[in-house]
């Protein structure tokens, strides 16, 4: 059965918040309004200024969010954990529901960027480069999305402090991390890397309520009393 309605109040109006903060600044991004625009050229004209003058710093990045921070290597995270999970556990429809919300996230990632089609910060000295439209951040609402799933199973699976921790801190380096490389090698603007935090939050929230109040997870509650 659904969560008890005392359960209820607190993670709806966390999803609610994370609505409505994602669809203010998608609005604000899309109509391109004035002071969010100067802001994101300030912070992104200091950003590669320091990433064209620090070349080990900024090959460093490169090499994270080519390979570490990389969505593709997030999805392929959580693919193996959604292939464990049916291996050591025949957690079906936790598998399932893994990889279903993986996917919707890159399905409307692609498709924002579609909507709003925003241009990428363009250089005459780029010291990187991307492709398709900037608005939401890829590689920052990917890896929010997968670091984040991971991260309530671990707290729903109970495993020890020690280990939740650790997943902890290694999540919230790789979510932040991820972000602010796309920034400092000037593929993104700070708002697309705000867009990509907040859209990411927004999708664990609406999996997790969905995954609370789904059929399969009532009948494991009674099957457990």
């Amino acid at each position: 059965m659904p969560p008890p309605p005392g359960d209820r109040p607190a993670p709806l109006l966390a999803t609610a918040v994370l609505a409505l903060s994602s669809a203010l600044l998608l609005a604000l991004v899309a109509g391109e309004w004035p002071p969010l625009v100067a802001l994101d050229r300030d912070v992104a004209d200091t950003a590669h200024r320091w990433a064209a003058a620090d070349h080990g710093t900024t090959h460093v990045l490169r090499i994270l969010t080519d390979w570490v921070w990389d969505p593709l290597t997030m999805r392929l995270l959580c693919a193996g954990v959604a292939v464990w999970l049916v291996w050591r556990h025949s957690a079906w429809w936790t598998a399932l529901w893994l990889a279903a919300t993986c996917a919707l996230g890159t399905v409307a990632q692609h498709s924002l960027k579609a909507a709003v089609g925003r241009p990428r910060p363009e250089w005459h000295d780029p010291v990187a480069s991307a492709p398709y439209p900037a608005f939401p951040s890829g590689h920052t609402m990917t890896a929010t999305v997968v670091c984040g799933l991971l991260l309530w199973l671990l707290h729903r699976c109970g495993t020890g402090r020690a280990l939740r921790r650790t997943a902890l801190a290694a999540a919230g380096v790789s979510v932040v991390g991820a972000g602010l490389t796309r920034v400092w090698l000037g593929v993104h603007w700070p708002s697309d890397v705000l867009g990509g935090w907040l859209l990411g939050a927004l999708v664990v929230a609406l999996a997790v309520l969905a995954y609370e109040w789904s059929p399969a997870t009532a009948v494991r509650r009674m099957a457990g009393r």
